[in-house]
């Protein structure tokens, strides 16, 4: 076998053991931190691919969230807008010719107002009605129907009768002096 290039020059005399002794550990110490170093970078490489899993997975998870939100405000809205059309009431009840009434009710800050028949609006005073807001328009639902709708989104019921106030309830009390004197009947609320 031919020799190495290290072992040929120690017999021609040109090198020495010390120094090829030196060399060795050198080359030793090179390999090992080459390890060693390739090690600390694999590592490193490592460690970042789990943290952008892991933020990949929670961005994921958020988008996940928001999506499943936003669906379950979807079904609300069908289920509200199912109930108001499988159960809304005609605003002029009964048949022939009857008379229109304004019926007032606020949306928030806006007074709405909305044409129905006399007994339409003795029943939404009574608390059998609630008007409840159907896209752009407004309808005419029964209270247990406006209470499910209720449960389900709040501001989709615009007027109930039965929400009345603590201060509309004094304000009744305070102005039932004059119940002892008679109405004329020419003048309709």
């Amino acid at each position: 076998m031919a020799l190495s290039l290290q072992e040929q020059l120690l017999k021609a005399g040109l090198a020495d053991k010390k120094k090829a002794k030196q060399v060795r550990q050198q080359k030793h110490k090179q390999a090992k931190a080459k390890q060693k170093h390739k090690q600390v970078e694999e590592n490193e490489a490592k460690l970042a691919a789990e943290q952008s899993a892991q933020a990949k997975k929670d961005k994921d998870r958020a988008l996940n969230q928001q999506a499943k939100e936003l669906a379950e405000k979807k079904a609300v809205a069908a289920q509200i807008k199912q109930l108001i059309e499988t159960n809304k009431q005609p605003k002029f009840a009964g048949g022939g010719k009857q008379e229109e009434v304004v019926c007032n009710f606020t949306d928030g800050t806006l007074i709405k107002r909305m044409y129905v028949s006399t007994l339409t609006q003795k029943q939404i005073s009574q608390g059998k009605l609630a008007v409840v807001k159907l896209d752009d328009g407004y309808e005419l639902v029964p209270m247990p129907v406006a209470e499910k709708i209720a449960e389900r989104n709040p501001e989709s019921v615009v007027y109930r009768a039965d929400n009345i106030s603590e201060q509309d309830v004094k304000s009744s009390e305070e102005d039932d002096w004059y119940a002892d004197y008679e109405i004329p009947d020419d003048l309709s609320w």
